[in-house]
């Protein structure tokens, strides 16, 4: 056979390429979400909750997979339509516990590696909100929502009833919360049980306690674990009486597993936030997170090691202006591995107990969830601007990276993303500032395109190196745009100091370096178009969007502003975490007015012209409804082109696959509306 002939064989046998596409948000929300590793006890396998998402029943599924930790053999542990989350290791290594809502409530399922079907281990009255198993495998502590009144759990499921019968719908209060980020309050709180994993009655830990354990909205598991004998529980709780809504003073608390003592509080001394509770393998130390600064959320976050069951404490790496989290111990109880916020990334870092000293692990990209494995080394979660989450391992020292998971390699087979960059510019007071450009998909220099000028909320947090399910800069890329994110003053990740000094500044600071930011864009890539910008926000950034409309008017063609703030003023009695406001303004509207007026953005809607889109939720009850109703009532009767988009059921975040759909479809036609002409 002729050789051209052999080679036109063999060219036709070889698949053709995948045909790719630019990246967009049916890509972004299709996508398999990965989280919760954990490692076995002999350190060779992880167990790790896979979300998909089902655009038919518009939600996610969550599911149980299983990895080696040399990635060998990953596979699906279950595959019920219900939600299974939260794999929790048997110490003998060969099972699962987990939390499950399949027959209908949510409790604590067990599931046997080698094979075999689901059991159920707690059939409880309540559902169980999270679960942690004792180190001998024999009992449970769970947290489940109950009247702190009742005396047992069937007195709350009674009292249930009995309201489901009433008439009469309304609801009566005399203390504040009254309702906390999307959920009105009905009397019930959060507490810790203990239960024995072979059956039992269960034994409130904070039995009379007005708190809750683990703290809400955005508490977990991690608040709470057993000490390592498993005699006692120490959990989280912000018990605090009348003053709740504007104290962040939570503790931590220890009680014996038979509750015939009160828990006893082990942080009297420190008034701010004392939180995620974790002891040493050999259960000589106990280690936490603490600020120092009482009311401030956003305060640096310090390791605080405590001699157990002794009680003698010290701060671990004071000098490391960094705020920590997602602590682990290593095997030998003599390093602390632990995530933080560090110059637009989040790096995992490893901090020596003995001396304090820290050693950056990881570099580019955000890494969270550091766990130990076998061989002496470190599973963790890593993704960053053109990676979604996948699981690595690399050795205790940061060397011998390797991927273990590709859990969307079919999705990112077959799209492009844009390419990225950090630079760096004299913002305020000449202080260096940070930020990113994610160039367009298929990027010409030779072209000019649009931008999308994307804020970032909190106020106290980032754009960095971070796949984003809501917020990705890639989505944007996607569409041909450059999108380029300031980490302006007040960001993390850039010292303390830098983050707090937006304190009483919120108009100040900030917008001072998103001009310099946006100038010093414009004058290094040449193809980004000087007239066809849009600037998006939402939260602090929806905020800064009304803030530019009157302060930046002739800055951008148009603006996209999402849950954010009009009257500083209003937004303080309509919210409900008030030592936010409190502290960011230094007290209260009535003790502090001109801190409320300075940078309010109702006072400058005279100078407003900018066509602007205005988006809210109506459960949001961080920044009420009526701010983004105003902000849209203002723009209209100014004879200003705009656009409301009001979702109903959603709160600050838009959660549902349908309706985050819909915000990418009208923001982008509102982006094109304004730049494409």
């Amino acid at each position: 056979m002729p050789l051209s002939l052999v080679a036109a064989l063999a060219l036709a046998a070889t698949p053709a390429p995948a045909k790719t596409q630019p990246f967009n948000h049916h890509d972004m929300i299709s996508m398999r979400r990965l989280s919760n590793p954990r490692v076995s006890p002999d350190g060779t396998q992880v167990a790790y909750v896979l979300r998909s998402t089902d655009l038919e029943a518009n939600r996610g599924r969550t599911d149980l997979w299983l990895v080696g930790v040399d990635g060998s053999a990953p596979r699906q542990l279950t595959s019920h339509p219900d939600a299974d989350s939260d794999p929790t290791w048997a110490p003998d290594g060969k099972s699962l516990f987990f939390l499950s809502s399949r027959g209908g409530s949510s409790q604590v399922w067990r599931l046997p590696i080698d094979g075999g079907e689901p059991t159920q281990v707690t059939k409880l009255p309540l559902d169980v909100g999270t679960f942690r198993l004792s180190p001998d495998g024999a009992r449970l502590a769970v947290s489940m929502e109950v009247f702190p009144d009742c005396a047992a759990l069937d007195c709350n499921t009674q009292r249930e009833a009995e309201r489901s019968k009433r008439k009469a719908t309304g609801r009566s209060y005399d203390k504040l919360f009254a309702r906390h980020w999307d959920t009105w309050k009905d009397g019930r709180r959060s507490h810790v049980f203990v239960v024995p994993v072979a059956g039992g009655t269960p034994v409130d830990l904070m039995k009379g306690m007005d708190a809750d354990g683990p703290t809400k909205p955005f508490g977990g598991p991690e608040e709470y674990t057993f000490t390592p004998d498993g005699k006692s529980v120490v959990f989280t709780a912000r018990d605090v009486g009348r003053t709740e809504s504007w104290s962040t003073d939570l503790d931590l608390f220890v009680s014996p597993i038979d509750a015939k003592a009160k828990p006893r509080k082990l942080t009297e001394k420190n008034r701010a936030t004392d939180t995620s509770p974790i002891f040493s393998p050999d259960g000589k130390s106990l280690a936490y997170l603490a600020m120092s600064r009482p009311g401030y959320e956003a305060d640096r976050y310090r390791v605080i090691v405590r001699a157990w069951p002794g009680g003698q404490e010290r701060v671990l790496a004071e000098d490391w202006d960094r705020s920590a989290g997602g602590l682990a111990w290593s095997p030998d109880s003599k390093t602390l591995f632990a995530t933080a916020g560090h110059i637009g990334q989040q790096p995992l870092f490893a901090l020596d107990v003995a001396t304090g000293q820290v050693k950056q692990l990881t570099k580019d990209g955000t890494d969270d969830s550091p766990q130990p494995a076998a061989g002496n080394r470190l599973v963790y979660v890593h993704d960053d601007l053109d990676s979604p989450a996948d699981l690595f391992v690399m050795n205790q020292d940061g060397t011998g990276v390797k991927q273990l998971t590709q859990v969307n390699q079919d999705t990112l087979s077959r799209v492009r993303f844009g390419g990225f960059e950090q630079f760096e510019f004299p913002g305020w007071n000449n202080e260096t500032v940070r930020a990113y450009v994610v160039k367009p998909v298929d990027f010409d220099p030779k072209r000019q395109y649009p931008l999308a000028f994307l804020i970032h909320g909190g106020p106290q947090g980032s754009f960095g190196n971070h796949f984003h399910y809501r917020w990705n800069p890639q989505v944007y890329a996607g569409r041909g745009y450059v999108a380029v994110m300031v980490d302006f003053h007040g960001s993390t990740g850039y010292g303390q100091a830098f983050t707090d000094a937006i304190r009483d500044d919120w108009g100040g600071k900030p917008l001072e370096d998103l001009q310099k930011g946006l100038a010093a864009a414009l004058q290094r890539y040449p193809f980004i178009s000087k007239e066809k910008k849009c600037a998006l926000g939402a939260s602090y950034g929806g905020y800064m969007i009304n803030w530019i409309a009157g302060n930046w008017a002739d800055g951008f063609k148009c603006l996209v502003n999402h849950d954010g703030i009009l009257d500083e003023r209003m937004g303080y009695f309509d919210t409900e975490e008030l030592w936010f406001p409190e502290w960011e303004h230094k007290g209260t509207p009535w003790d502090n007015p001109e801190g409320y007026r300075k940078h309010s953005p109702i006072e400058h809607v005279g100078k407003w012209k900018t066509p602007m889109m205005v988006i809210h939720g109506g459960q949001d009850f961080r920044v009420v409804e009526t701010q983004g109703l105003g902000t849209f009532t203002a723009l209209q009767r100014r004879g200003i082109p705009s656009k409301l988009l009001y979702f109903p059921e959603e709160n600050h975040w838009v959660l549902r696959p349908a309706n985050s759909l819909q915000w990418h479809d009208e923001v982008l036609g509102w982006l094109d509306q304004w730049t494409r002409n």
